[in-house]
């Protein structure tokens, strides 16, 4: 074991609890600073991969993880004339594998339950700089805070400390964002799918079954819309209707799915960011999930992602005595699975949200032959399941959470 550290946190998201948990098991003196006045889930629902799915096992949360969400065994995308576009199935890689549908509440409430010292969370604490050198922090008020022995900025996507790493290579805003919310499942036919539909690049609307959350039973889809974030306002003023128009013309099945919708302040609206670091840490400072590698959302990696980094930062603490050492161990680590990822998420992005309909005819066309290439469904299936490393690589999944996953299958099927 490592020397117990003294550790700050910027960020109560999912690198910000896993973190939280997997610190203190080993005893570090944790303490989180969080900006919202009363932390709580940002966003609808999310896909939970292999990847990421061991993470939890590890951490002794997936037989909750598992009772809370969807298994989701199929990814499926059409055109609305019924063109297959995509259709990629766990099982063509591993029949043990799936992956899990899940509400962004449900991950928030078995994480939060899951730390053992909520008392070290300290809400409405915007943390504004950090001297890196120091390991202290000032926030908004002017406070500061510390010294700590490590501060991880794990503060999203937008972070206001990824900078003093002073290592940026991209920082960029995607043109294109989305509408989500989640929806009552009901009678919904694909219940273990997540089912999309594509109109050339400039539209596509997406359906995931997320299971249910502590204290709600009643199982959910995750519903997303596609908009360029410069058209968000301009859709709040055309109304409802005639966008709930369009998606009946479009889907139907979708449009039956949204009859409880009326109002656009059910619908919230996310934006994406590009960034890209040459190095992850600078002295005590070291940053973890989106901060370090925010990406478009197109492969759904960003949970998983946060995960794995909490993991691996755990494991590079344990492993070397020295800061500098498990820091930069941290780093080539996730680097090497994070990077082809954030490749594949820069050049697919036109491909799905982009007014290149040149593109876009082009993917309706060779996106399943590809796949059809020898090795290519294989390359095509670990990139989403988030088990490729690097262009040649694979992530190893353990013996035991393989079994798990299996075990947890079969049970289902019997009851």
């Amino acid at each position: 074991m490592s020397p117990r550290r003294t550790i700050a946190i910027v960020g109560y998201g999912t690198a910000g609890q896993a973190l939280s948990i997997l610190l203190s098991r080993d005893h570090h003196e944790v303490h989180v600073f969080e900006r919202a006045a009363t932390p709580g889930p940002v966003g609808a629902g999310f896909l939970l991969q292999p990847s990421g799915l061991e993470v939890l096992w590890q951490m002794g949360l997936l037989p909750d993880v598992l009772h809370h969400g969807a298994s989701v065994r199929r990814l499926y995308g059409e055109t609305p004339c019924g063109r297959t576009v995509m259709d990629m199935r766990y099982a063509q890689l591993d029949a043990r594998l799936h992956g899990v549908g899940m509400q962004r509440g449900a991950l928030f409430s078995l994480l939060a339950q899951a730390w053992e010292h909520p008392g070290n969370l300290q809400p409405d604490t915007a943390i504004v700089a950090v001297d890196a050198a120091q390991g202290r922090l000032r926030d908004a008020r002017g406070r500061w805070h510390g010294p700590y022995d490590l501060v991880i900025a794990a503060d999203g996507a937008a972070s206001t400390l990824r900078t003093q790493v002073q290592a940026t290579t991209l920082d960029r805003e995607y043109p294109w964002g989305a509408l989500w919310c989640l929806l009552p499942r009901g009678d919904w036919p694909h219940v273990d799918e997540l089912r999309q539909r594509y109109v050339a690049a400039r539209k596509m609307i997406g359906l995931l079954p997320v299971g249910t959350r502590p204290g709600h039973d009643v199982p959910q889809l995750s519903f997303f819309w596609s908009l360029p974030r410069d058209q968000f306002a301009q859709w709040e003023r055309d109304g409802m209707t005639r966008w709930l128009d369009e998606i009946a013309s479009l889907w139907p099945q979708a449009h039956a799915r949204l009859a409880g919708v009326r109002e656009p302040d059910q619908l919230a609206r996310a934006g994406y960011r590009d960034a890209v670091m040459s190095r992850w840490h600078r002295e005590r400072l070291v940053l973890a999930g989106d901060a370090a590698h925010a990406m478009s959302p197109q492969l759904g990696q960003g949970v998983n992602m946060a995960l794995m980094d909490a993991m691996a930062l755990r494991d590079a603490l344990r492993a070397h005595g020295a800061l500098e050492a498990a820091l930069q161990a941290y780093q080539v680590q996730r680097r090497a699975h994070v990077a082809i990822y954030q490749y594949w998420s820069r050049w697919l992005t036109p491909l799905f949200q982009s007014d290149r309909d040149g593109l876009a005819r082009a993917r309706d066309v060779l996106f399943q032959p590809m796949g059809r290439v020898p090795g290519g469904r294989g390359h095509m299936l670990r990139v989403l399941s988030g088990t490729q490393r690097g262009w040649l690589g694979r992530l190893p999944l353990s013996a035991g959470f393989l079994a798990a996953l299996n075990d947890a299958h079969t049970r289902d099927r019997i009851s």
